[in-house]
């Protein structure tokens, strides 16, 4: 009718075979019939192709991770969203194999990893169980160099990557001449509510790893990296230290120029004494408790 906007209502269907979304019906709704949105006036063959597109780009990215990873993601989101709310018990190993159609070692992992995140808590013969909404994290794993995920478990944003100077490098690394070709990498890492936790700076030299940023930069891990590509590595440091937010980097966590947070960096050098790695992570506050944990058995 002349005068009414329309509405467009679209149902989409997954592929999971052929990896992609796509549009399987379009329908035209009237303005007054309540539907959220009315009154947009969108273009139906727009809308499909809009849809598709970005729902493939999603899918694809879905399904490009690792599976146990997949499986974490949708337990962390259940559990962040409160629909598995403090206390509640998660699925036993078995259980969890038996669902999804998985093995014993990727039923372990999942549920590691939702441990580490401090997303859950696990007691020997008693099972597994949500934990408080404080993201608890053991700070000798926290600053394990050989850690074979992510420092942080969470989805990557990948800010920047490019091969500058050293010179130009935040933060500056003093042991390399300011004209030396790096790879610098800029990460944001979130949590399953898209909630910024921290930014993650690495410094690699250009001439260690010349092909680095062909990787995939979201999921990638500098170490394992290194031991993949048998770069000899030997000892890594670890700094811990507190630092007030300057105002580029409180805006990526959300934050309050000025706010102190904690910083962790790390040093990694070769066997030779020379500069593998630097990197920096910046903790936004009030998100993350750390903690040490230490068994008393006697060995």
């Amino acid at each position: 009718m002349p005068g009414r906007r329309r509405v467009v209502s679209v149902t989409v269907v997954a592929s999971e075979g052929r990896g992609a979304w796509s549009v399987a019906a379009v329908a035209v709704v009237p303005a007054a019939s309540g539907v959220p949105g009315a009154g947009w006036g969108v273009s139906l063959s727009l809308a499909a192709e809009v849809l598709t597109g970005q729902l493939s780009h999603y899918y694809g990215q879905f399904m490009s991770a690792p599976l146990y990873l997949r499986i974490r993601s949708e337990w962390e989101a259940r559990i962040r969203s409160g629909e598995l709310p403090p206390g509640t018990r998660l699925p036993t190993e078995a259980e969890l194999r038996e669902q999804y159609g998985i093995g014993r070692a990727t039923a372990q992992r999942v549920l590691h990893e939702l441990a580490q995140a401090g997303l859950v808590e696990r007691h020997r013969r008693r099972g597994t169980f949500v934990a408080d909404s404080v993201r608890k994290e053991n700070l000798l794993r926290f600053v394990n160099p050989r850690l074979t995920g992510p420092e942080i478990p969470g989805r990557h944003e990948v800010r920047h990557a490019a091969v500058v100077p050293a010179a130009q490098v935040t933060p500056p690394v003093p042991a390399l001449d300011g004209e030396t070709p790096v790879h610098h990498l800029v990460r944001r890492k979130f949590d399953a509510e898209e909630t910024p936790l921290a930014l993650e700076y690495t410094t690699v030299p250009f001439a260690l790893a010349p092909r680095l940023l062909e990787e995939d930069l979201a999921h990638l891990t500098v170490i394992s990296y290194f031991r993949a590509q048998q770069v000899p590595v030997a000892t890594s440091r670890m700094y811990l230290d507190p630092v007030l937010l300057d105002a580029g980097d409180a805006e990526l966590l959300d934050c309050e120029p000025g706010v102190p947070v904690l910083r962790q960096r790390r040093l990694t050098w070769l066997e030779n004494g020379e500069l593998a790695e630097s990197a920096a992570y910046l903790m936004r506050p009030g998100l993350m408790e750390f903690y040490i944990e230490q068994s008393l058995r006697d060995e």
